[in-house]
């Protein structure tokens, strides 16, 4: 049963966003007894919304108000007002995640600490440690239903000819490390069916199989009768008292009204650009640059991982649009290895498209026959997407517009990124493989793409051991502001090679915990 609190109560805390963060730290302080109340800015859709229709379905959810690409990436030209490809609704980017779920490595933490410094980036070590962490992997991988992990207990997902074939490709060259850690039932479990092979899993999983804050946490916090769900509720700024500890929020309703809700607790999931944004938004007298922004870092740092994609062309049909989105994963590339020329290291993930995208991703505005003779072999692809480190640099980030502003009066968003020399390099390596793992097993063609806009959206508010480097500490608690917190990806102080859900997730229930326990003796 729905809660329903007054906009005075300011005994409650107020999570702003729904997706992997905000929805998972609902359920997770509800169930320790907590009053929560979400605000989600976009609609609340449900899975009779989903179509299995690729456009249709970024059309519905996507996120698209207007915000700037700049700075030295493609973006700026191919794609000059979407930076970034998420989802505007209850539930945020969980709708329309590829489902992939793999835990950063050790090193990820320790950046600074194995890497050195490295010249134009601005590398940091995390404040916790992968095996401070590990424990709440285990548990986001078990409320996920993380198939083929040993915490989920849940089976792998089966081969489909897509995985079989990048599969193949792999061990032929070599690799060995080759997997498929998918948010996806195999069997039934925690109320969702498993799933069904559909293979539009991007679009909103139709059936529920894939797991999504939509309908896992959300509805479950709502039924404790500790949470009350706002959608089309758009957070302008968060307000503070005279001591500087925050007190509320001002949102704006699906009608325009303005309501200030107060709070004895605010915390920001609203992904690494709005995060930053709305912090920057909510610029006072008293923090005339911004909430918790000090050390000036707010908005920087913006990371979206160093990507690629490139399709296979092979003899006979791959049909890689059957069944669960994600392929085979090669994952031997992840591990440190300089002696290929760059730090860090990145993820060969097999990933479907389906005939719309591949035809608007392939070459963007491209035409001609170099185009539809390898569309007229749609049957016949193999693709994947090339997920690696991106490095931090403070150059790279979230910064608000002078002059024009949005349809809620908010200045519009500019998100500037430029390649790290290391980014390149890694690229090109990843890109490579990908055309030795192909013809290995008899690839005719390869044709590499264009990076395209991903989710994959990290710092902006990054966590720190000293407040002078970042934004928050290592529970996602401002340094600046102790009833403060950010619960998304935007607290990432690196970006590692892994795809962020997973660690959101775990971020999220260890920052529960943390939150649930210094209420209870009133540290907050």
């Amino acid at each position: 049963m729905s809660a329903k609190f007054s906009l005075d109560d300011d005994s409650v805390v107020v999570i702003v966003g729904s997706g992997a963060g905000g929805g998972t730290l609902a359920d997770e302080l509800t169930k320790r007894g907590v009053n929560v109340v979400i605000l989600e800015a976009g609609k609340h859709y449900t899975q009779a919304d989903f179509e299995n229709d690729e456009w249709a379905m970024f059309k519905k959810i996507s996120w698209l108000d207007k915000r700037i690409s700049a700075g030295g990436w493609h973006h700026t030209e191919t794609y000059p007002n979407l930076p970034a490809w998420i989802v505007k609704g209850v539930g945020g980017s969980t709708m329309h995640f590829s489902g992939l779920a793999l835990r950063f490595l050790p090193h990820d933490f320790r950046i600074k600490s194995t890497y050195g410094e490295v010249k134009g980036a601005n590398v940091l070590d995390w404040p916790i440690s992968y095996e401070e962490l590990a424990p709440y992997y285990d548990i986001a991988e078990r409320k996920m239903g993380v198939a083929g992990t040993k915490a989920s207990g849940l089976p792998e997902m089966p081969p489909n000819n897509h995985y079989k074939v990048i599969a193949a490709g792999a061990k032929k060259v070599g690799y060995t490390d080759i997997s498929r850690p998918v948010a996806s039932n195999t069997r039934v479990n925690d109320g969702r069916p498993a799933c069904q092979q559909i293979g539009f899993c991007m679009q909103g999983c139709k059936i529920g199989a894939k797991w999504s804050t939509l309908y896992s946490e959300i509805p479950r916090a709502i039924e404790t009768g500790r949470a009350e769900l706002r959608p089309q509720s758009m957070v302008l700024k968060i307000e503070h008292d005279k001591s500087g500890k925050v007190s509320g929020v001002l949102y704006a309703d699906k009608d325009g009204r303005q309501h200030l809700q107060k709070a004895r607790v605010v915390c920001v999931a609203g992904n690494s650009i709005e995060s930053p944004r709305l912090l920057l938004n909510s610029a006072s007298s008293m923090f005339p640059n911004g909430l918790a922004n000090s050390s000036g870092q707010v908005g920087k740092n913006y990371m979206n991982h160093t990507t690629a994609a490139a399709i296979a062309i092979h003899k006979g049909p791959v049909y890689m649009y059957r069944g669960f989105d994600i392929a085979a994963v090669i994952s031997d590339e992840a591990q440190l290895n300089p002696d290929r020329g760059f730090l860090g290291g990145y993820h060969l993930e097999g990933l479907a498209l389906h005939l719309p995208f591949t035809a608007a991703f392939m070459k963007p505005g491209g035409w001609g026959r170099e185009v539809t003779s390898a569309l007229e072999q749609y049957d016949h692809m193999s693709c994947v997407w090339v997920c690696g480190e991106d490095m931090p640099q403070e150059e790279n980030g979230i910064t608000l517009h002078p002059t024009e502003k949005d349809q809620y009066g908010l200045p519009i968003p500019i998100v500037t990124k430029t390649d790290h020399t290391n980014d390149a390099a890694m690229r090109r390596h990843g890109l490579a493989q990908w055309r030795k793992v192909s013809e290995a097993v008899g690839a005719t063609r390869v044709i590499d793409m264009p990076p395209y806009p991903a989710s994959h959206n990290m710092g902006t508010n990054r966590m720190s051991a000293n407040a002078r480097d970042g934004v928050l500490n290592k529970w996602g608690q401002a340094h600046d502001i102790k009833n403060l917190f950010v619960s998304d990806g935007s607290q990432f102080t690196s970006s590692s090679a892994a795809n962020p859900t997973l660690t959101i997730v775990a971020l999220a229930v260890r920052q529960a915990e943390y939150i649930a326990g210094a209420m209870q003796r009133r540290e907050l």
